[in-house]
């Protein structure tokens, strides 16, 4: 009974992993799809909102409130990816996933990118708490 669990434990693991794989890829492809020229103007703006999000450590809910937390995370951002790929053109959007499928095989993980989004971040909440200050 117990290795029947574990098992199914472990193909369940296995599946939201590969879906987490899927999301990411699709998440580069929409930033490399904001910075194509033939992407309209209103994608490019929503494109750059849930990439932004999506990369950002701050939520709308915090992720230590049970159940909530996740809820922004599981809903807002598949649901902003599904309008956002609605937006862009069709041969925009392939090109762009090719271009993240031979990306992804070249490199690994971008430690420069995620250091200027926490940089941004850290300059934005200080910014906040120095005029919480002043006023």
């Amino acid at each position: 009974m117990l290795p029947a669990l574990l098992k199914l434990a472990m193909k369940t693991i296995e599946k939201w992993k590969q879906k987490v794989r899927g999301l990411k890829e699709e998440l580069n492809a929409l930033y490399l799809a904001c910075k194509d020229p033939r992407t309209p103007w209103y994608a490019k703006a929503l494109g750059v909102c849930i990439v932004g999000y999506a990369l950002s450590p701050i939520d709308l809910i915090p992720d230590p409130i049970p159940i909530l937390g996740y809820l922004d995370d599981l809903l807002l951002i598949p649901l902003g990816i599904v309008v956002v790929r609605r937006m862009i053109p069709p041969v925009v959007l392939a090109e762009c996933r090719d271009k993240v499928q031979g990306l992804t095989q070249r490199q690994g993980r971008n430690w420069i990118a995620a250091g200027a989004v926490i940089g941004i971040w850290m300059i934005a909440a200080i910014w906040i708490v120095r005029w919480f200050i002043n006023y």
